[in-house]
């Protein structure tokens, strides 16, 4: 995993609207760059409304969000839609992003093993360097956490 401290690897992918999104373009405002499983399942509903709750928070602090599935575009413009998302979320379909943050990893769920995204949040400083990591977050308390750290930028 990405440690505190280091330079946030750069990445392009392409978002709910199937536009390209870069990282080290949106350098000069702070990033809160998070992985999550899987677009419109329960705990991954819960963490996306909860910043879209706290948008006003989250713009007070100049932060700009940036959620990444594996997901298709098109699986995430409906995931945007269906609950009023106002934020980006990235198509990391090939997992590549995942992979180079360290958050792609074996999980079990009834005794099936498979691969997928940890929970992590990566809070990125203006300069492009990762402020804070929390790893396995619980959604419904991923707002107050990332808000904190974003707080002691």
């Amino acid at each position: 995993m990405i440690a505190e401290g280091t330079l946030a690897p750069d990445f392009t992918l392409h978002n709910q609207d199937d536009a390209p999104v870069t990282l080290s373009a949106l350098r000069g405002k702070p990033v809160v760059l998070y992985f999550y499983p899987r677009a419109d399942t329960p705990g991954c509903t819960t963490q996306a409304c909860g910043i879209r709750d706290h948008r006003a928070a989250y713009a007070e602090r100049g932060a700009v969000v940036l959620g990444v599935s594996p997901d298709s575009v098109k699986a995430l413009r409906r995931f945007v839609d269906k609950y009023g998302l106002d934020f980006t979320l990235l198509a990391d379909p090939d997992h590549a992003v995942a992979e180079a943050y360290g958050v792609w990893a074996q999980k079990t769920r009834y005794g099936r093993n498979y691969f997928g995204n940890s929970r992590t949040t990566f809070v990125i400083d203006a300069a492009g360097r990762v402020a804070r990591v929390l790893p396995k977050v619980k959604p419904a308390t991923h707002d107050e956490m990332v808000l904190a750290a974003l707080a002691e930028l």
